[in-house]
């Protein structure tokens, strides 16, 4: 049995007799999901609940946490002193989950959620406290606490003062709600983790493990390597589509991080500027379709509507998020005169593609089963075909080695996710029975009265003040229960509102202080957190516009006629250039924003009234955006005659 210490990380490589243990536990978590999913009934009995199910899928992948992460970290020994701490504490989390799912049927018809029996209630505590400690050591310390606060919030409830006061219990009774009803540890996000996103967190697996991080890296290098600034912009697609189906910024960080700040450096980019960058698009990457992670998954279960209506709601407003990202990108090359890739490194894109066509087919079979509606069963589709034609190629064929990777790597990301999910679980369950949720969503609309921006401004403030520091999922399923009720009754549209509280819970992720994922880009870079926060949220300013464009004209998520669409979102793209533009400090056929001529009226005075035209093109009123296309286009003219003056 041999454990060894991941260099520089809480993570412990499994070998020999545990590593096996982590590959059989994959198998029978796959086989009992599409058992589940595909309802084959091959289990019978209690287990065939859908209460049984998730605590199955907790115990089966929330206890694994302990083997992959150990108490602390032991860099000075290759094994760890506390491993037989780890095996007790997977014991038992395996242990009393399938205790309570051999146990469905009494859990729910003998109402255990009020009054369970003594051995059992002990038992709850025990598993709480296990959930607790496995998000501690794949999250963090401050999301375990933050959990744990929210989990004792009943007992509490009735001393707090305001709208922050509700219902109160003891903790027998707490703690039998957490365990056994299906509004807390196995509510609402556990159950559209099992449904829905363990499928599609192993269709991207799949896709990794075949070769398909590696595809998408060389399709965008084909499709921009050779334009000025090529690394740059290849950085931001690439990220773009591995954030997307990886569904985690941070990850996507240091997996294609560690090969596009590099390659940024190397073309002559600054360090802050390539780290930046590649924080920037990471982030992107979970709100762009069509995967968009798991938060989007728990996104179809709020708002009761297919994914594909939201994958396809989501589009326009990652376009116009990517779209401020190129334009300042490019302004950086011409204004440093850099150049693209060398021709040598960059691959044709016809062989990119008779390579690849079958990680762009697995895609187009998702989409395909996502729009006949049947989004649990989607990515199986997919990863069949994925695994199936992966075999038609030496490169990407199937071996033990690389099923072992899939199986471990599977369990590994699941395991980590679905201990923040059962959290996720208590603390919406915890909100919910107090009656503090509904209490804070009429307190934003009391303070704000009838001020429509202002009920908005104050929902960003919430949501971006909720997002430090937190996971998205986590952040999101806050959102989604606290904020987006106070939203709605406005009249504002539910679907755009919940987009609107994802962009702004993630606003964080690029804002300084918080801002980790800037954190994780400069500690691979090895460079100054602060310049590259100043440049990140320079990059990504359309993170802090584009949700107030959408949220207040629908159109630009698909809602409303076609006319009014195209229009709206015409007009949007504009106001995104033109606000890049000045971020960037160069207009494409107008040449550079800082000429040199007058240079105080043009980086004080222009550039300012330049950015504000472009905000008022943006805006959903069309008086406005009359205004700021004669703003822009007037301070345009002025630019181009400067930069004639210059010349």
């Amino acid at each position: 049995m041999a454990i060894e210490e991941s260099r520089g990380s809480r993570q412990r490589d499994l070998t020999g007799f545990w590593q096996w243990v982590i590959i059989i536990i994959s198998i029978i978590t796959i086989f009992i999901v599409i058992n589940h999913i595909f309802h084959l009934d091959l289990l019978g009995g209690s287990l065939a609940m859908q209460s049984s199910f998730l605590y199955m899928m907790l115990g089966l992948y929330a206890s694994t946490v302990f083997l992959f992460y150990p108490v602390r970290s032991e860099e000075k020994y290759k094994r760890n002193p506390y491993f037989s701490v780890d095996i007790i504490l997977f014991l038992a989390t395996l242990g009393i989950s399938f205790i309570f799912a051999f146990k469905g049927l009494k859990i729910v018809f003998e109402g255990w959620m009020i009054a369970a029996p003594m051995p059992y209630s002990i038992l709850a505590i025990i598993i709480i406290l296990l959930v607790l400690e496995a998000a501690r050591r794949s999250q963090g310390l401050v999301i375990s606490l933050i959990i744990a606060g929210f989990s004792l919030y009943p007992l509490l409830a009735e001393s707090l003062p305001g709208f922050l006061g509700g219902i109160q219990f003891d903790i027998i009774h707490t703690v039998n709600y957490h365990a056994f009803s299906l509004e807390s540890l196995i509510g609402l996000p556990m159950a559209v983790t099992g449904n829905l996103v363990i499928g599609f967190m192993i269709f991207g697996t799949a896709l990794v493990a075949t070769g398909g991080g590696a595809f998408f890296m060389n399709f965008a290098l084909s499709l921009l390597g050779k334009t000025r600034g090529g690394a740059a912009k290849v950085s931001v697609l690439s990220s773009a589509f591995f954030g997307s189906i990886s569904g985690s910024s941070l990850s996507n960080i240091v997996t294609t991080g560690t090969v596009t700040i590099p390659a940024m450096q190397k073309t002559g980019y600054p360090t802050h500027f390539a780290a930046a960058t590649e924080a920037c698009a990471s982030t992107g990457g979970v709100l762009m379709p069509p995967i968009m992670g798991a938060t989007a998954f728990l996104m179809v279960e709020f708002l009761g509507m297919p994914y594909l209506k939201i994958a396809v709601a989501a589009a326009i407003p990652s376009i116009m998020y990517y779209t401020g990202m190129i334009v300042q990108i490019d302004a950086h090359a011409v204004i440093h005169n850099l150049k693209g890739l060398p021709a040598e490194e960059i691959p044709s894109l016809i062989d990119t593609l008779k390579k690849g066509w079958f990680y762009i087919g697995a895609l187009i079979i998702l989409m395909f089963f996502l729009f006949m509606r049947v989004e649990a069963q989607s990515p199986f589709f997919g990863t069949i075909f994925l695994l199936v034609c992966a075999n038609f190629r030496k490169e990407t064929r199937i071996n033990l080695q690389k099923i072992k990777g899939f199986l471990i790597d599977n369990i590994q990301i699941l395991g980590s996710l679905i201990a923040l999910i059962a959290g996720i679980g208590m603390i919406i369950g915890s909100l919910v029975v107090t009656g503090v949720a509904s209490a804070l969503s009429r307190e934003i609309v009391f303070m704000a009265g009838d001020n429509l921006l202002l009920i908005v401004f104050l929902g960003a403030l919430a949501s971006f003040l909720l997002g430090m520091g937190v996971s998205i999922t986590a952040c999101y399923v806050l959102l989604a229960i606290t904020i987006a009720p106070s939203l709605v009754q406005v009249g504002l549209d539910p679907l755009a509102v919940h987009l609107f509280l994802l962009y702004c819970g993630m606003m964080s992720y690029i804002t300084l202080p918080v801002a980790i994922a800037v954190y994780t880009a400069a500690s691979i870079a090895r460079t100054s957190p602060f310049a590259t926060g100043m440049t990140a949220m320079r990059l990504g300013i359309a993170k802090y516009i584009v949700p107030f464009f959408f949220v207040l004209n629908p159109a630009l998520i698909f809602r409303g006629a076609l006319s009014d669409i195209i229009l709206s979102t015409t007009l949007a793209l504009v106001g995104i250039f033109f606000i890049s533009s000045s971020f960037g400090g160069y207009l494409i056929g107008v040449g550079t924003l800082s000429p040199g001529v007058f240079r105080r009226l043009e980086d004080f005075v222009l550039r300012p009234i330049l950015f504000i035209g472009g905000v008022l093109i943006g805006a959903p009123e069309r008086v406005t955006d009359f205004v700021g296309l004669v703003v822009t286009f007037s301070v345009v003219i002025v630019f181009y005659r400067l930069n004639r003056l210059k010349k």
